[in-house]
């Protein structure tokens, strides 16, 4: 079989059986074609061998000059790839033997600030309009993110029978069919939530979704991300917000305020603890807090 075939039914299998997200499946797309580009297309996928693999990660660190973070990643993604090739007998596993030995570069997720995440909002609220008009979704979507740690191609899923009729909890459909519950303690955003369904039981449309665009069609990822680039090119430190950085905020702010990292895990979906330790490197605010109350040299004893 060869590679475009065999990667066309592999991203066929990733989207109807490991139900994964539209942003996961085109990054797969876009590894998997550079990977096929590189070794020519028309290899079949039998002909690839762990020498293959070796000069393809030579070219990505050494010609092109890519993070390590990004071969990683696109490794990853080979090595699923021909796990699921051998499994179904259309070649050998060009990685049996062969392992990839690349340090694994630990860097702090990129949060914002408790005045920055103060003037997104403003911002996003400062454009006036109906609790129905394109700006207030998108206020709702950002104060919801910042307040459960929601990814936003989550926060585009989310139906009308997702939301508790008092706005208290939402069911969030996660990455790879893992559904749960997340909990809004906010009276105010609480309010937004159930103004927002009573809005859209009004308009007796057909769309399930929650959050709409001014089209009346279910809000896109898009939508965030311009409103958050639109305040970073006004904002005083010019400082590139985007919404995954919501996300590591949320998370950042409960570790912070004392939440169990285990309901922190659970909270943002993660399926590793592991994944979620990485929050509890970051608390500068709270180390800053702490060295302060502390103040070891004003309490030295003489």
């Amino acid at each position: 079989m060869l590679i475009s075939s065999a990667v066309t039914d592999y991203l066929r299998y990733c989207a109807i059986e490991r139900q994964l997200s539209t942003h996961s499946l085109e990054a797969y797309a876009a590894d998997l074609n550079d990977f096929h580009r590189f070794v020519g297309v028309d290899r079949s996928v039998s002909s690839i061998a762990s020498a293959d693999l070796g000069a393809y990660l030579s070219d990505l660190l050494e010609r092109r000059r890519l993070s390590i973070s990004t071969a990683r990643r696109r490794f990853a993604c080979l090595r699923t790839f021909f796990r699921r090739t051998a499994a179904l007998a259309q070649a050998a596993d060009p990685f049996h033997g062969w392992r990839l030995e690349l340090p694994r570069r630990k860097g702090l997720p990129r949060c914002l600030s408790r005045s920055e995440v103060r003037g997104v909002l403003s911002s996003l609220a400062s454009t006036r309009g109906k609790v129905t008009s394109s700006i207030r979704p998108v206020l709702i979507g950002a104060r919801l993110m910042i307040a459960t740690g929601i990814r936003v191609g989550e926060l585009c899923k989310i139906r009308i029978s997702d939301i508790a009729p008092e706005g208290t909890r939402v069911r969030i459909r996660g990455k790879g069919a893992r559904d749960r519950h997340v909990y809004v303690s906010d009276a105010v955003l609480q309010s937004e939530l159930v103004q927002l369904l009573e809005c859209r039981a009004k308009e007796r449309s057909k769309v399930a979704h929650l959050f709409l665009n001014r089209l009346k069609r279910p809000m896109r990822p898009q939508s965030i991300r311009r409103a958050l680039r639109r305040y970073s090119e006004v904002s005083s430190n010019r400082r590139r917000i985007t919404p995954h950085m919501l996300r590591h905020t949320a998370a950042t702010l409960l570790i912070e305020r004392g939440v169990d990292i285990r309901f922190v895990q659970k909270l943002l979906g993660h399926s590793s603890i592991s994944t979620t330790e990485i929050y509890t490197h970051v608390s500068d605010e709270a180390l800053r807090a702490s060295l302060e109350r502390a103040d070891v040299l004003a309490n030295l004893v003489t």
